[in-house]
């Protein structure tokens, strides 16, 4: 609103027509798949890359988003409305707790990473390239807090990860990275 009045008002002084940018435009994000979000400047612009596309491009001309499919672009902007008027609050680092409601999460946060590790995975690289860090962090929380407290065969069952290390490269491993676990 700031920088359209400071336009206007440039305008004015210049005798200018200003640019027309009705009230109420919407930004038009478009998923992976094609499917088009009509979104409130102010929820689309939490992410950096709209942001900055935004205010490159203006709000004519849909956004195209091409890492980010349907279902995860609408779960994305889900977060950013809640958020919008009410910013999450910082996530301490490191996790105290598995519970992250312990750790300043709220409770509608929590449950909204309460998800499928897949979903979850794709909502990680969705808000790393939209660069959404309040995303990012919380979903990061969110993994972190599945890992907390577990040895490496429960972190690998949670994960689905193969173990394709030799006993003789395991023991070395361990051997080498020993301090940690010291610690």
């Amino acid at each position: 609103q700031l920088a359209q009045n400071l336009l206007q008002d440039a305008c004015h002084f210049a005798q200018l027509d200003p640019p027309s940018m009705p009230e109420g435009d919407k930004v038009l994000l478009k998923s992976s798949q094609g499917e088009i979000f009509e979104v409130e400047p102010e929820v689309a612009c939490m992410s950096t890359l709209v942001r900055n596309m935004v205010d490159d491009s203006g709000t004519d001309e849909e956004i195209p988003l091409p890492n980010v499919k349907t279902a995860i672009l609408s779960k994305v902007i889900d977060y950013c409305k809640y958020h919008k008027d009410s910013p999450p609050e910082e996530i301490q680092k490191p996790l105290k707790s598995t519970n992250l409601v312990e750790c300043g999460v709220s409770e509608w946060d929590n449950e909204y990473v309460n998800i499928e590790q897949e979903v979850l995975f794709e909502l990680i690289l969705a808000a790393n390239y939209l660069d959404i860090k309040s995303l990012l962090d919380l979903t990061c929380a969110k993994v972190a807090s599945m890992i907390k407290g577990k040895n490496t065969e429960e972190i690998r069952k949670q994960f689905n990860i193969v173990n394709d290390f030799t006993p003789e490269e395991e023991a070395q491993v361990r051997e080498e990275n020993r301090w940690c676990e010291d610690a």
